[in-house]
């Protein structure tokens, strides 16, 4: 029962001038015992119940409005915030439709609410007077114009002196602009015609007199409530968006502001409300003249000229008032050039030059805020040079200085952590992103200008690195590296074997080598020094004397073993594309490379006792590099195969004794590091087999017999009964990659891992095995047949008495792994008709075929898939197009038109088939294709038996059946578009 015995009614308050609601009513206290933070989940979900009971009530809006407002819960938050969203709800969903008394009882609420909160003295419940201010709202948005036009007469009739009541009207008036007004917020069409009505019925009923109350707060409370001022100065920003700007940059209100200005307290919101003038939509003449008039008071009132020790808040607030005056004289400039009024356009040009030296001052702060809340200026500065024709010799002298200010701004701190990188050391990356970004562009504007300036600082740096800080040391390698971007890649990428014709950026590239810079030690050097290097890879087929200095230091302290183990990590995938872009130049150093980080290819065991340098994923990119390495060397087959058995053989002797140790292992930690292991080795194999390639085969190599080899070992492992899933996942993984390497001598070893896995099958292990099947099928195609014929049934028992087996209804994941085998399946089937191995299903034995060709039927009629179904009907357009014609299949066309024929209408029928959802939408073009196929095979006899013998016992009406028939004579995506109107109809 939600409320018993009240009645309602309306009473005049003595003070207001408003009616009340008066209801006498019972609540229900245990639920409102479960909205208790604190209270147990069955008195919770008692509340939950209970608010919904509310709110689909008539009058339960009613019964919380009397409990809201009279005195029994004005200790009790969770109670009236409660009471406050069931009154949201019915101004959301049913007060458009309000009887006129109820209407009426909801304005008295309202301005009973706002006048509890206007006398509340704990102005802490910012979350109630918010929501009180969001219920007005909700029905101003409803109400106004129309309804209740006095609504702001009555909204300003509930202000006094007291800060409580300015505060609720001010918070009215925030949440009127998130429900009307805000850009942010998306709204239908026809929210946005109501907001249009609302806002000129504002602009001429009520605005005047909402600023005049606005100057009376700034100027009553600019002392005494500085919160409130500082609110007010909010919806002032707001609302001169879309206000006559005149009512606002007025003498008396710049007067107020600018006061406001030299006021600790309320400065940073009169910077917002000044910005937010300043960004008001005008014509480009109006805008520039109030962008100069308030830049001229607030430069003569010195607000600019403040010191650098100035409070880290504010500043940021004036900078990002410096970057809305810049970036709006651009969009004017830009305007008045469109508009060709160049007498105008010269007027603006010279005030933004004007506000240059302002943009320098703040970019250069200390403070990465105050610096980084310009940078947009400063893009749009460089896009608006880019638009001149001849730059003058201050903007030339303009793009200097915001060169010097990039370099010196991306330098680390000293208070940088490097070590333990937090919230601060990422704000610093995400500036030296945008930072990165003016250097781009800067370099498109003047290319030969960023090009000395970098020379100049990595030729003044590198030679005297040992005499440097780090910053300055690690900003010039930066700097080069960047130009790798900056620059086009005509000059990035080209050098000169000739050194006398080097140009300046392979003369830094090698003064980087030369001067030994990788020697200092410091992690954040190191890792640029080696980004650098790796960027510039193709200085190396230039000058290939500098390689062998290159690979020392990737493989010395300085990389691989580095006392960082960022570098360490970094450096090992950086290798790795450093040698994938030199294969050609590094034979000469390819078995002294493999001596240096032999250590590092060991496997790391639950029994070293070692702490191994590189972790499992930078072991990775070594392995790969190796056999990279290795393959794409010069060498002769020979010395190949007998560096790949030497990178492997580890492996290989570790693998056996892993795998008996995992056998007689009881502790559970110890298994899983074991298998842990044992899947790390079978994936450090497969690493190493990415670097043969279809020039550098497997074969070509003479490297077969050691990856065979390895396989055979590995799939000793498939068996084994404890971490199955972790294990068999590297052995697939190493699978699939022989299948990319090897030719037709992985196919023996194809059933080995098929017995194991029909032993104890599983709808995970049988998903997952499933694409291996269909990587074999692709790759070999007819070549197949003869194999897979072998283990096409086996397997396909397998995956169906699997997806038999009885399961909890209870148990989702189980469900879902069967779904996906089922998808895999369709899939399976599918790669076999799409690639020439349709042999392997004719040559089964009829009843097994038959069984088989009834799965598909099922999967395109009854399983609620659509891309399960999607497939099937794939599958029967394939199989209709082979042995549809008179020349098929014995009993095949029989079987089309007995089974085939039937899914393509019932799968559609069927409820769970939504005719207009994507996925389905698809599955239906297919069922569309397999009916056209049908026409294309057998002509005139199938439209026949569709007219004659099928459609009439489904009941379809002698003409529809015509017209059926009629459209299948059409082309694809008319029949497609017929079939869908079709099934919607029959579904009707």
């Amino acid at each position: 029962m939600l409320y018993s015995g009240f009645t309602y009614g309306l009473v005049e308050p003595h003070t207001f001038g408003y009616r009340e609601i008066v209801v006498y009513f019972e609540m229900d206290e245990d639920a409102l015992r479960g909205l208790d933070p604190q209270a147990n989940p069955q008195l919770q979900a008692r509340a939950l119940q209970y608010f919904e009971q509310l709110k689909s009530s008539r009058d339960g809006w009613k019964l919380c409005a009397a409990t809201f407002t009279n005195g029994n819960y004005f200790g009790n938050d969770h109670v009236r915030f409660f009471c406050l969203q069931v009154i949201g709800h019915y101004l959301k969903s049913g007060y458009r439709e309000a009887s006129i008394e109820d209407q009426q009882s909801v304005r008295s609420l309202i301005c009973t609410c706002l006048q509890l909160m206007g006398n509340e003295s704990n102005l802490d419940r910012s979350f109630l007077r918010n929501k009180v201010a969001q219920i007005a709202s909700l029905a101003f948005a409803v109400d106004y114009p129309h309804r209740w036009p006095s609504f702001f007469t009555d909204l300003i009739g509930i202000l006094s002196p007291s800060a409580k009541a300015v505060d609720i009207y001010l918070r009215v008036l925030q949440s009127i602009d998130s429900e009307v007004v805000d850009r942010d917020i998306v709204h239908t069409e026809e929210e946005i015609q109501r907001n249009t009505v609302i806002k000129d019925a504002m602009r001429e009923q009520s605005v005047l007199q909402l600023t005049e109350t606005w100057y009376t707060i700034l100027t009553q409370f600019q002392s005494s409530n500085p919160e409130v001022t500082c609110m007010c100065l909010d919806v002032i920003g707001k609302y001169v968006s879309w206000i006559d700007i005149n009512l606002i940059a007025n003498d008396k209100f710049v007067q107020v502001l600018l006061e406001f200005m030299s006021m600790p307290l309320l400065r940073e919101s009169a910077c917002d409300c000044i910005l937010d003038v300043i960004n008001k939509g005008m014509e480009p003449v109006a805008k520039t003249k109030l962008i100069e008039s308030f830049t001229s008071i607030l430069q003569n009132r010195g607000i600019f000229n403040i010191q650098e020790e100035e409070e880290g808040d504010y500043m940021a607030k004036l900078s990002k008032l410096i970057n809305g005056i810049g970036v709006n004289l651009i969009i004017c400039w830009q305007k008045l050039q469109k508009m060709e009024d160049q007498e105008n356009s010269l007027v603006t040009m010279a005030a933004l030059e004007e506000k240059v030296p302002l943009m320098f001052r703040f970019l250069s702060n200390e403070d990465d805020d105050v610096s980084g809340a310009v940078a947009p200026f400063v893009q749009e500065y460089i896009s608006f040079l880019k638009q001149m024709k001849q730059m003058s010799p201050k903007q030339i002298e303009n793009i200097q200085g915001l060169l010097y200010t990039i370099i010196k701004k991306m330098k680390y701190d000293d208070s940088y952590n490097f070590d333990h990188e937090g919230e601060e050391e990422a704000m610093f990356q995400e500036y030296r992103k945008q930072l990165k970004n003016i250097f781009t562009n800067l370099a498109a504007l003047d290319t030969e200008l960023i090009l000395r300036t970098v020379h100049n600082l990595v030729t003044q740096t590198l030679p005297r690195w040992e005499a440097m800080k780090v910053c300055d040391v690690e900003v010039a390698i930066t700097m080069l590296y960047m130009l790798g971007e900056a620059l086009p890649s005509s000059q990035s990428q080209q050098f000169n074997p000739d050194v006398s014709k080097a140009s300046a950026l392979q003369d830094m590239i090698r003064m980087l080598i030369t001067s030994r810079v990788s020697c200092q030690g410091h992690m954040i050097v190191d890792l640029q020094f080696f980004e650098t290097i790796t960027r510039y890879d193709k200085f190396f087929l230039a000058e290939p004397q500098h390689i062998p200095d290159v690979l020392m230091a990737f493989t010395d302290e300085r990389g691989f073993r580095h006392g960082s183990a960022q570098v360490r990590s970094r450096t090992s995938y950086l290798f790795s594309r450093f040698i994938k872009g030199l294969k050609g130049q590094l034979s000469p150093y390819i078995e002294d490379v493999l001596s240096r980080i032999q250590d590092l290819l060991m496997l790391n065991t639950p029994d070293n006792g070692y702490q191994h340098l590189l972790s499992n994923e930078d072991q990775l990119f070594i392995y790969e590099t190796a056999g990279s390495l290795i393959v794409s060397s010069n060498l002769m087959p020979e010395r190949k195969h007998h560096l790949m058995k030497e990178l492997l053989s580890p492996i290989a002797n570790k693998f056996e004794g892993l795998l008996k140790k995992l056998q007689v292992e009881t502790n559970d930690k110890r298994q899983y590091a074991y298998a842990q292991s044992i899947n790390m080795a079978t994936s450090l194999a497969s690493r190493v087999s990415k670097g043969f390639s279809s020039q550098q085969t497997m074969q070509a190599c003479g490297c077969v017999e050691t990856f065979t080899d390895l396989l055979k070992i590995f799939l000793q492992a498939v068996n084994v009964p404890v971490y199955r899933q972790l294990i068999q996942q590297g052995v697939r993984q190493y699978l699939h990659r022989m299948v990319v390497c090897l030719e037709k001598e992985i196919l023996p070893f194809v059933p080995i891992v098929l017995e194991n896995l029909l032993k104890q099958p599983e709808a995970r292990e049988l998903h997952d095995f499933l694409p291996l099947m269909n990587q074999l099928i692709m790759k070999f195609k007819g070549a197949i047949v003869p194999f897979l014929q072998q283990v096409f049934m086996p397997l396909v028992g397998t995956i169906f008495q699997v997806l038999s087996t009885p399961t909890d209804d209870l148990d989702q994941v189980t469900a879902v792994e069967k779904k996906m085998l089922q998808r895999s399946y369709y899939l399976f089937l599918s790669t076999i008709i799409s690639n020439d191995c349709l042999d392997v299903l004719k040559n089964q034995e009829m009843n097994n075929l038959h069984d088989l060709l009834l799965t598909i039927v099922q999967g395109a009629a009854d399983i609620p898939d659509p891309q399960s179904q999607k497939m099937c009907y794939n599958i029967m357009r394939k199989l209709i197009e082979t042995w549809g014609g008179n020349n098929g299949l014995v009993g095949f066309v029989d079987f089309m038109y007995k089974s085939f024929l039937p899914a393509c209408f019932l799968g559609p029928m069927k409820p769970t088939f939504d005719l207009n959802d994507g996925q389905t939408s698809l599955a239906l073009g297919e069922c569309a294709h397999c009916l056209k196929c049908m026409v294309d095979k057998r002509g005139q006899e199938f439209l026949t038996y569709l007219s004659t013998d099928y459609l009439p016992v489904l009941n379809v009406p002698a003409e529809n059946i015509q017209e059926f028939c009629e459209a299948l004579k059409t082309d694809y995506r008319t029949f497609r578009t017929y079939l869908k109107n079709f099934f919607l109809k029959a579904k009707s």
